[in-house]
């Protein structure tokens, strides 16, 4: 299995329009962050977590020719924008894609794309297949997805476990519950949007705070805004075993080792 971190930034991205700090002016790769957003490769499928607006622009860099499904964490912009665009893989594959998603980012989808779930539909416009989710584990096209529920403020979102993966984003609370489904995980990918206290997402130090909490072998950041700093100066400051991750950064391993 192998995760690939399309995209690693807050709902603006990095850089911001019109911003002039050093995270924004930074030539280093690893500070230019699209909307958040994973690519899994598992050898039963391979999925992406979340369309956001630079769904196309990620499904290019990345090279991907074979996508058999997305998988949804929640219905805000940022995660759901670039959906039209799997009308490629529609064109490659000739099928409806997949999309899981709970009720609520179904209503999401319904709203902004509504267009591809009218009765009668334009030619050319995504095909769309709803597949319903909710915090029960379920089968994504053979893969075992366990739902992790967090609260994002006053918003329910899904992050989602996949063998030794476990994939958080937009999150300001975790509950006790999800921490144990997390039991025995490897991998964690957690959101940690800035320094500076926020209402709806973790800061540095309370993403560290969870980490040690759930006491993943490894933990990654995403979600990362502007306010957060430079990736070298932030890296340098980080336990050992915690990382920021970014845009283009592969994670792989033999599950049957």
């Amino acid at each position: 299995m192998q995760v690939e971190f399309l995209g690693t930034g807050t709902s603006q991205g990095v850089p911001l329009i019109g911003c002039t700090c050093r995270v924004c002016l930074s030539q280093d790769t690893r500070d230019q962050r699209l909307r958040c957003s994973v690519l899994i490769r598992h050898p039963l499928a391979h999925f992406v977590i979340d369309s956001g607006p630079d769904f196309r622009q990620q499904m290019l860099r990345a090279r991907v020719h074979r996508l058999d499904a997305l998988l949804f964490t929640h219905g805000h912009k940022d995660h759901i924008a670039g959906t039209d665009d799997v009308r490629a893989f529609n064109y490659l594959q000739r099928k409806p894609m997949p999309l899981y998603a709970d009720q609520r980012v179904q209503a999401a989808l319904k709203r902004e794309f509504y267009y591809a779930f009218e009765e009668h539909r334009y030619p050319g416009i995504p095909e769309l297949h709803l597949m319903n989710i909710d915090e029960e584990p379920f089968d994504l096209l053979g893969v075992p997805i366990i739902p992790l529920p967090v609260m994002h403020l006053n918003l329910p979102v899904l992050g989602f476990r996949i063998g030794p993966l476990a994939y958080i984003t937009d999150a300001n609370a975790i509950p006790d519950a999800t921490v144990e489904r997390l039991a025995g995980v490897e991998v964690l990918v957690l959101n940690a949007l800035r320094q500076t206290p926020h209402p709806s997402h973790f800061t540095l130090d309370e993403a560290l705070e969870q980490a040690r909490r759930i006491g993943a072998e490894r933990t990654y950041f995403t979600h990362l805004s502007h306010q957060m700093g430079l990736h070298t100066e932030i890296s340098s400051i980080l336990p050992s075993g915690v990382e920021l991750a970014y845009d283009g950064l592969v994670l792989g391993w033999d599950e049957s080792a």
